[in-house]
């Protein structure tokens, strides 16, 4: 399980290199004067939240905008079509959600955890690995449920980043460890890559609903 999580991290780290290290030298930017914290309500003001450190929260910004966008393009759709699949090598847009909420899940015990990729124990493993890696399992298994199931994981899954993320400081964002290729990859980059993939998957969701009709 851990060799094929590794080699899924070094397909993302490889294609998304140069925008991330765009992305992880914001922390370097001088926040002395305190950016006024956007109102909650407005999920189009990217920068400092409210409860947050300043790179935390504009980091937590950008999720929640992201997620907004993939609510609204899913929220709607039913059962027969959040179970649709293109052909059977293809996941359907319900697996493609609980596989969001996976990937942050996972990264949470990463992270917050301190857990080395993969150690969590087999009732987490359970839940969270065929989600997690699709396929052929996740075709057979993530099918015949509502919206409101997976919009419900995903949200519980996201209540927890922002309570531990209300925890940390700036400078636990910044912290790093060997992780893609062994290189020093710090917590930024990696919260970076739970947003970009889900936009990535946003993609795919929007291909499929055109193939729908909806």
């Amino acid at each position: 399980m851990k060799n094929n999580k590794n080699t899924s991290r070094r397909y993302f780290f490889k294609n998304t290199a140069l925008a991330t290290a765009g992305l992880v030298t914001v922390p370097m930017l001088n926040f002395a004067h305190q950016v006024p914290a956007a109102p909650a309500e407005s999920i189009y003001l990217i920068g400092p939240q409210e409860g947050y450190s300043p790179q935390i929260g504009t980091l937590l910004s950008t999720m929640t905008m992201m997620r907004q966008w993939v609510i609204q393009s899913v929220k709607d759709l039913t059962m027969e079509q959040l179970d649709f699949q293109i052909d059977d090598q293809s996941n359907s847009i319900g697996a493609m959600l609980l596989h969001l909420a996976a990937t942050e899940r996972y990264y949470q015990l990463n992270t917050f955890d301190e857990m080395t990729w993969g150690t969590w124990n087999d009732e987490i493993k359970q839940e969270w690995d065929v989600p997690m890696g699709l396929g052929e399992e996740g075709r057979k298994q993530i099918k015949g449920n509502t919206i409101d199931y997976y919009l419900t994981k995903m949200k519980e899954v996201r209540e927890v980043t922002k309570k531990e993320f209300a925890k940390r400081d700036d400078s636990w964002i910044m912290i790093s460890e060997p992780f893609f290729e062994n290189e020093p990859t710090n917590n930024y980059c990696k919260w970076f890559h739970v947003c970009e993939h889900e936009s990535n998957h946003r993609g795919q969701i929007k291909f499929i609903k055109k193939r729908l009709k909806v």
